[in-house]
């Protein structure tokens, strides 16, 4: 067994509590690219062999819900050719992997805004869902074109509807029933949420879902992040205490679930 393997192992049984929903903010392909010399295509195409490692640590470590930020709201800012190369690998990557989830049982959904992507790339979403949507095995989530206040002001919308409608009075709305209508609404809330790459903030990423959320922040660029990376994550979580703004006896850990 390698020194990697070793340390690998060594972490596992430190991982006494599992995160049911697991939240990646995937930051530090172009840094990765810089680096190595490399186009910044070159260090997205890096990151989607990052993607395929935290699938099989998510299986191994029985993870049922895995959220992958690959495409904000803000990105549409970035340079032209980098935001074509951005979803020309995201198409890629549907047509590629969405077969071999499906063999594994895994169920695939996306949240977020899908109105300005093409027609081609909007039908391979729509085809991935389909595919996928019985599977029971584990979830995979792609955000894409998603930003967190977008996603609080479109629940906001659909009560606002309501009201007008005279279905629901303002004063009635309730913060349970924004949090039905937020995306992934019928799935746990992110227990643990891990952003690469250095920067210590969410970049506007599940602003609503994280009000409980517990945050690790690495400076490993997303494409070194390996499934090493991802136990010594775990082991941290698992020695976190997690109160919810209760106070117990003997504290909470990290595994507690208030809707349990």
């Amino acid at each position: 067994m390698s020194d990697t393997e070793n340390e690998a192992a060594s972490y596992d049984s430190l991982i006494t509590v599992v995160p049911r929903h697991v939240a990646i903010i995937m930051d530090g392909n172009n840094r990765w690219a810089k680096r190595e010399g490399v186009p910044g295509p070159s260090g997205h195409r890096a990151g989607v062999e990052a993607v395929r490692g935290m699938l099989r640590a998510c299986q191994h470590h029985g993870v049922e819900v895995l959220t992958l930020f690959a495409f904000s709201s803000e990105n549409w800012g970035r340079p032209l050719p980098e935001v074509r190369a951005l979803l020309a690998l995201l198409s890629r990557y549907l047509r590629n992997e969405v077969r071999e989830l499906h063999k594994d049982g895994i169920c695939m959904r996306f949240i977020g805004q899908r109105e300005r992507f093409s027609a081609r790339l909007q039908k391979l979403m729509r085809q991935a869902e389909h595919l996928t949507k019985n599977n029971t095995g584990a979830t995979v989530v792609i955000a894409v074109d998603y930003g967190g206040r977008w996603d609080v002001a479109q629940a906001a919308g659909k009560l606002a509807l309501q009201v007008r409608e005279g279905k629901l009075q303002p004063e009635d709305i309730t913060a349970e029933m924004i949090d039905e209508q937020v995306a992934l609404s019928d799935l746990p809330r992110p227990d643990l949420c891990i952003r690469t790459g250095g920067d210590a903030r969410i970049s506007n990423f599940m602003l609503w879902h994280f009000a409980y959320t517990e945050l690790y922040f690495t400076n490993t660029l997303w494409p070194d992040f390996s499934e090493l990376e991802f136990a010594r994550a775990l082991a941290d979580y698992g020695r976190r205490e997690r109160r919810y703004g209760l106070r117990e006896p003997d504290g909470l850990v990290a595994g507690g679930d208030l809707d349990a």
